[in-house]
């Protein structure tokens, strides 16, 4: 790959990380209830649904969820339900008594295989990639190193911009001491997922 070809990517894969999405929401709120430093097993949970849509785009698959009607619509439906299961959760969730970044329940475990289903049930993320990624691979090189390197590349540049999520959401928390303000931000968030599912949900191929 010419280092043309893999500035440009970078600039791409910079753009799509700073695009709000279910990604940047899920980052964002573990920073704000966690902090940095412990949101970045959602961080990291997230890195591997993109590394899993890379796998399946690279194996083909991707090819066949853009031709399978039945079952782009299966992992998008369950997209949906999930994103909206976690708004409802968020909209829920009691007022937290925040002192310091390591109070709370960090479920690390859950987060990080939550955050991953976040991002691999996103059949937009395949569709997108499926799209993408013809653009930038040389058909005379070898076609898994260009992958390797470019979803590599990807997978740096999304973590450190959704650590930078998490970083910004963590000026609000002398802010969320107060529990209305609390519950405000919760049903902002909360709102945000369902939101995010609603759009998924009317995604158009």
């Amino acid at each position: 790959m010419s280092l043309d070809v893999w500035l440009a990517w970078c600039l791409a894969c910079i753009i799509i990380s700073l695009t709000p999405g279910a990604g940047a929401i899920n980052s964002m709120s573990n920073g704000i209830q966690y902090g940095v430093r412990h949101s970045l097993p959602a961080v990291f949970g997230q890195q591997l649904g993109l590394l899993l849509q890379f796998i399946v785009v690279g194996a083909g698959l991707g090819s066949l969820i853009a031709t399978s009607d039945r079952l782009f619509e299966v992992v998008r439906w369950f997209g949906v339900a999930y994103l909206i299961w976690l708004g409802v959760q968020k909209w829920r969730q009691p007022f937290l008594r925040i002192k310091n970044e390591t109070d709370g329940d960090l479920a690390y475990r859950r987060r990080f295989w939550q955050s991953t289903l976040v991002n691999i049930t996103n059949p937009k993320a395949t569709i997108f990639l499926l799209a993408l990624l013809p653009q930038f691979i040389d058909p005379d090189r070898s076609q898994w190193s260009q992958l390797g390197i470019m979803t590599l590349t990807s997978l740096i540049i999304d973590i450190f911009v959704m650590i930078g999520f998490a970083a910004l959401a963590t000026t609000l928390v002398l802010w969320m001491k107060q529990e209305r303000h609390q519950r405000w931000l919760n049903h902002l968030f909360g709102g945000l997922f369902i939101l995010a599912a609603l759009l998924m949900a009317v995604f158009q191929r």
